[in-house]
């Protein structure tokens, strides 16, 4: 029986891919054999993820990629396609933040985060989609959610709509895209350290919190995502699709986390 989970010599697309989670998504991919075009908004922030991941002995491409910019989208993808020729697999991971009271966010704080997140993730599938992905039979989108694509939190306002518009976009395009051998799933990451959320993680109160409502009793480390993004990006999940799929060491179970733990 082959490998299903073996993506060698498969195209892998990272947005975002230059630090943190993004980094991470693009090693996982790289070290099952896939190549990997990894973007950033600077091609000198992608230079040690370049190195890491020719490591494992795959073609690496470096873009420039604003996803609040659409006019930045297609020139990427044709980048990608005069080097590789096709994508078969897309991560949308390109992300942003601003932490203030609803009251005094600005409509440039709104329009930084839900064009960098959700109008991003809708234009780079679609270009994928059209240029890259619709001439084959094999295609994979994992969108990137959060838990606040289904809960809520304070402070995060245009993110929480944001990362909730990404769980119903991906079930949108699942549904229009099935018939074209293209599967679309969303990948909730729980509570894992990044530069976007580096400053919570600095008040050990704060974390005591957290993981008290954690019932693995840790947050998310190296590796954690590996395996569900690499099941989302393989042959084994050609019949899943229109998902949102948490991998939050049981965050995301409610009441239960947050009951005190037994002695």
């Amino acid at each position: 029986m082959s490998d299903l989970f073996d993506l060698a010599g498969r195209v892998a697309l990272v947005t975002g891919g230059s630090r943190g989670l993004g980094r991470g998504f693009a090693s996982a991919l790289a070290s099952r054999g896939a190549h990997v075009a990894i973007t950033s908004r600077t091609i000198e922030s992608l230079v040690d993820t370049r190195r890491e991941l020719e490591a494992f002995g795959v073609d690496v491409l470096p873009c420039t990629l604003d996803t609040a910019r659409v006019e930045t989208i297609q020139p990427m993808v044709d980048q990608v396609l005069e080097r590789f020729g096709r994508i078969d697999i897309l991560v949308n991971n390109a992300g942003s933040n601003v932490r203030k009271p609803a009251v005094e966010m600005q409509p440039a704080d709104w329009d930084g985060v839900v064009d960098t997140i959700l109008r991003g993730t809708f234009f780079v599938s679609t270009a994928v989609v059209r240029s890259a992905m619709s001439p084959q039979r094999y295609g994979r989108i994992v969108n990137i959610g959060s838990g606040t694509s289904v809960f809520g939190m304070p402070g995060i306002a245009p993110y929480c709509a944001a990362r909730g518009g990404i769980t119903q976009l991906t079930k949108a395009l699942a549904a229009e895209w099935a018939a074209d051998g293209i599967t679309v799933n969303a990948l909730a990451p729980g509570w894992f350290k990044t530069a976007q959320n580096a400053v919570l993680y600095e008040d050990p109160d704060w974390v005591a919190g957290v993981v008290a409502r954690i019932p693995a009793g840790r947050t998310g480390g190296q590796g954690d995502l590996d395996g569900a993004l690499i099941f989302l990006a393989s042959e084994a999940a050609s019949y899943v699709t229109g998902q949102l799929l948490f991998v939050d060491g049981g965050f995301s179970t409610g009441a239960m986390s947050a009951m005190p733990r037994r002695p």
